[in-house]
């Protein structure tokens, strides 16, 4: 195993800023996740965490991370598909950090992103930053009507607004772009058991209902776009986004049923 870095600043960082955990979910990853985990080392302290959750991959993914010697990459395997939503939760569930950040398998971090995105968590339980191309425009497109999903950072405070076009359909929130303290996990965790897909949506919707979501004008991470996306990069018909939009109110009620619209309320005294 490597040695312990000998930076004074990197140590100082991991002694001040608190503990980072990096949640990945992994499943047939093996063609991108060395360049997405080599694009995360750098922006760790000695003490940080990858927890990496593979939801039973069938090709040499495993092996591929085995080969990256790094003592912070926590490895768990699981001999049955459950899912990249259910994965996301067990990477979330066994973090250690005080900072969580959700990560794809085949993306790249840019730099800076970590320090980037505690600093907003010193005012935020949840925050979501932007997207750019990998090899692309620096822009993520969306429906025709949308030229490029963005987030800003003037919209923070906005929680009904927010919520209201999370609804809709007309704002996104990256699940990969996002972070959250360890204490927005009380209301996070456990996901809602009908929950399939956009678990990135149901941690938006409670850091809007709990009045401490925050959004970031930067672009945090370079998406790369490939035929095996589980995100679509195209509209998915009327009946599928009908489906979202159900599945988003149910998550409503579970929120409102956790409190949040309370734990809202007392913030704002």
């Amino acid at each position: 195993m490597p040695a312990e870095s000998s930076d004074p600043g990197a140590r100082e960082m991991a002694t001040t800023r608190g503990m980072v955990s990096v949640a990945m979910a992994t499943y047939n990853g093996a063609e991108f996740v060395t360049e997405q985990i080599a694009s995360i080392l750098p922006q760790l302290a000695p003490g940080d965490e990858i927890v990496i959750v593979d939801d039973a991959s069938t090709d040499d993914t495993l092996e591929v991370i085995s080969r990256i010697d790094d003592p912070r990459i926590r490895l768990v395997t699981r001999d049955v598909n459950w899912g990249y939503v259910r994965t996301f939760e067990q990477a979330l569930g066994l973090a250690r950090g005080e900072y969580l950040f959700l990560c794809d398998q085949d993306d790249v971090w840019i730099p800076g992103r970590v320090d980037l995105m505690v600093a907003a968590l010193a005012d935020h339980q949840v925050i979501a930053s932007n997207l750019a191309s990998l090899g692309g425009p620096n822009r993520i497109p969306g429906p025709f009507w949308i030229k490029d999903w963005r987030l800003w950072s003037r919209d923070s405070g906005h929680a009904i607004r927010n919520l209201l076009r999370l609804l809709a359909g007309v704002q996104c929130y990256w699940g990969c772009a996002m972070a959250v303290r360890r204490d927005a996990l009380d209301y996070l965790l456990p996901f809602p058991r009908f929950l399939n897909e956009t678990h990135d949506q149901w941690i938006g919707l409670c850091g809007n209902m709990a009045r401490s979501m925050g959004h970031m004008n930067s672009r945090t991470v370079w998406r790369r776009v490939h035929d095996s996306n589980l995100t679509p990069t195209q509209p998915r018909g009327v009946i599928p986004a009908l489906r979202s939009r159900v599945m988003l109110i149910r998550c409503l009620a579970v929120a409102w049923s956790r409190g949040l619209h309370l734990v809202g309320s007392r913030k704002q005294r």
